[in-house]
């Protein structure tokens, strides 16, 4: 199998893998990158399979994209390390966990849930809908992402935040994106979050209605050693739309669960 593409900042102290969703790619982190960095942590943040400079994977599923975060965390040679994933990447992230649970020492779910919620439910429908007849409409990437993104956004976002996702999500290649969404909808890892023995921070958006509070609440009530935030105002683009905000969260939960002393 073939490296997906990273970027990589900081030396030194404990790895932390971010993890973009199903718009993003790893400048969706730019805001976390260097944070982590200058507080003495190695930072990656990958391409999902497809995504960016990547090679695909075929077929297009949570078995092999999970691979290719293997094969990447173990060319790393850093082991364990911390798995920050987003939406999308935080499925990745779960995935990753109940298939090779050795290889992570923390998690940070992020503005995600613990399965899509069906393939035949209405949800399911309207996400599919919603994501893919424009592209059977013939609209570009970069005018799914303007119709999209805005409603993604909190009533504390920043705009320059939504402005780099707009623009990162108008990069994304329409193949891959289909794929992508087809790919979510086939992910349920429900019974898995009581089987978590790792520390897992819950970060949440108060006004996301992808991914709502209540969802990721009740996730952190079944992982055994969980810990639940709330960002007030926040929307689904939590790490672009309030970085200082998320950035403190994650930080404050490294400090106390995944930080090694540094000599």
């Amino acid at each position: 199998m073939s490296l997906p593409e990273f970027v990589e900042q900081g030396r030194g102290g404990d790895t932390l893998v971010f993890l973009h969703g199903l718009g993003g790619g790893h400048a969706a982190w730019d805001d976390q990158l260097p944070h982590f960095a200058g507080l003495g942590y190695r930072v990656i943040a990958w391409d999902q399979p497809g995504y960016g400079a990547s090679p695909p994977v075929e077929p297009y599923d949570m078995e092999r994209v999970a691979g290719a975060l293997r094969a990447l965390i173990e060319c790393l040679g850093d082991l364990p390390v911390v798995l920050i994933g987003h939406s999308m990447g935080g499925f990745v992230a779960q995935e990753a966990y109940a298939r090779f649970p050795e290889y992570i020492k923390a998690l940070a779910l992020c503005f995600t849930s613990a399965a899509f919620g069906g393939s035949g439910g209405d949800f399911a429908r309207q996400f599919i809908a919603g994501r893919i007849a424009p592209l059977d409409q013939g609209r570009t990437m970069a005018e799914i992402s303007a119709l999209l993104m805005p409603a993604m956004r909190g009533s504390k976002s920043r705009p320059e935040g939504l402005q780099r996702a707009e623009r990162i999500m108008a990069g994304v290649r329409p193949g891959t994106y289909r794929k992508a969404v087809a790919l979510l909808t086939s992910f349920d890892r429900r019974a898995q979050l009581p089987r978590i023995e790792v520390p897992t921070l819950l970060l949440a958006g108060a006004e996301d209605r992808t991914a709502p509070p209540s969802v990721m609440e009740r996730m952190a009530q079944k992982i055994p050693a969980a810990q639940y935030v709330l960002l007030d105002g926040c929307g689904h683009l939590g790490p672009l739309d309030q970085p200082e905000e998320f950035n403190r969260a994650l930080a404050a939960f490294l400090e106390r669960h995944a930080k090694r002393h540094m000599a």
